[in-house]
């Protein structure tokens, strides 16, 4: 799935993207550091994993969007 990162916080590693449909979803440490990235800008597209649905959505993964 795709989304644009919308904040990242570096000290802490964890942040939110903003699905498609403008739904922010936040990410944590461990979804952010499985997708070896070092650094996440507002306004990067990225490539999401995702588990659940709805209210219990967790991201898994994030790292950027590559065609």
């Amino acid at each position: 799935m795709q989304a644009t990162a919308y904040t990242y916080d570096p000290e802490t590693r964890s942040g939110q993207v903003l699905l498609d449909d403008g739904t922010p979803v936040p990410f944590d440490a461990p979804a952010f550091d499985a997708g070896g990235l070092r650094l996440l800008r507002p306004g990067q597209r990225v490539r999401i994993e995702t588990e659940g649905s709805g209210d219990g959505l967790k991201i898994t993964l994030v790292t950027l969007q590559t065609f």
